[in-house]
């Protein structure tokens, strides 16, 4: 299933194909690794400059084989007829796609091919390091306001292997605690970006997990970048992972679409926080009133609720629950 995750573009049987395939080369000597990581046919190594070493067999597997059908009643089973590879149909008639067999097809393991080493798409790293003081509890509070309540897990098994997670049922936002202060807090801002952009009845939540991953972590880069917070080990990475996830737009595309919507989540927030150490563009001495409006209506005093209990303005530790008592 490990393997599988890395070749989620093919069907599990051509996986299991692929990987029996390799796993037999590598026994017989003819390739470095146990496992492949890149894999693609003759021609389409050929068009990324890589040319398949000679002696090199290809891994067979099965692919599709499809015809044209059209039917000017498309209602009626048999009025279906095969189309040839040029032909056209006539004017009114339906045309449709078909699986008709599969034929042998030959694929290669980019360690069975020359060329210039392939790229690797850069990975989130984790932050290191100390957060503001005291933005880790900013954070927390509106968290809390918005009817969430904020906990710490201790390790990422905890939160399905995610650094944090904001159930919308039990309304609690979790964060792993084995992470630096810089992370917990940035991952904080993430987990607000989604409760005040996802909610369950939320017209507006994006139906592509993608989209719906790309906008709390780039509200979260401005977020922190604002304090001065070097985000962009963690968040380009991911931004740019769950960009291109999304069928049949350019990554730059969706970062385009979510960027209006991003910006202004982040402007309500950064209104609730102690003064940034950016500014907001603005040239010193001129002063401008920006109207911010989101979806989700929140309206939370800058400063700590009065009453509110403050032990610690770190970040908590594991099983810490951030509870917010309000003197009324």
């Amino acid at each position: 299933m490990t393997f599988a995750a890395r070749f989620r573009s093919r069907s599990f049987g051509n996986t299991l194909l692929i990987q029996a395939q390799h796993l037999k080369a590598f026994e017989n000597g003819r390739v470095p690794e146990p496992f492949p990581t890149y894999v693609a046919g003759f021609h389409r190594w050929k068009q990324l400059d890589h040319a398949v070493t000679k002696g090199q067999a290809g891994y067979m597997i099965p692919a599709p084989v499809t015809a044209r059908f059209a039917s000017a009643t498309p209602s009626e089973a048999g009025s279906w007829q095969t189309l040839a590879r040029s032909e056209k149909p006539r004017a009114g008639e339906v045309v449709r796609s078909r699986l008709i067999g599969v034929k042998p097809a030959y694929v290669w393991d980019v360690s069975q091919t020359k060329g210039e080493p392939i790229p690797e798409r850069p990975r989130p790293q984790l932050l290191t390091g100390q957060a503001p003081a005291g933005l880790w509890y900013r954070l927390a509070v509106l968290v809390e306001a918005a009817g969430f309540a904020v906990s710490t897990v201790s390790d990422a098994g905890m939160v399905g292997g995610a650094n944090g997670v904001t159930n919308f049922c039990t309304r609690i936002v979790a964060v792993r605690a084995d992470m630096d202060d810089a992370e917990m807090v940035k991952t904080l801002a993430h987990e607000l970006g989604h409760v005040l952009m996802h909610t369950p009845d939320d017209t507006g939540r994006p139906s592509h997990r993608g989209i719906g991953d790309v906008e709390p972590e780039s509200v979260a880069l401005m977020v922190a970048a604002s304090f001065g917070m070097d985000t962009d080990g963690y968040s380009v990475p991911y931004v740019a992972s769950w960009s291109s996830s999304v069928a049949g737009m350019e990554p730059s595309a969706v970062v385009r679409a979510t960027g209006e919507r991003v910006r202004r989540t982040a402007l309500v927030i950064l209104d609730q926080l102690p003064e940034p150490l950016l500014g907001d563009g603005t040239p010193p001495g001129l002063e401008r009133t920006i109207a911010t409006r989101v979806e989700t209506v929140m309206r939370v005093d800058p400063r700590p609720a009065v009453g509110a209990e403050v032990r610690d303005f770190r970040s908590p530790r594991a099983g810490a629950a951030v509870e917010i008592s309000v003197g009324m």
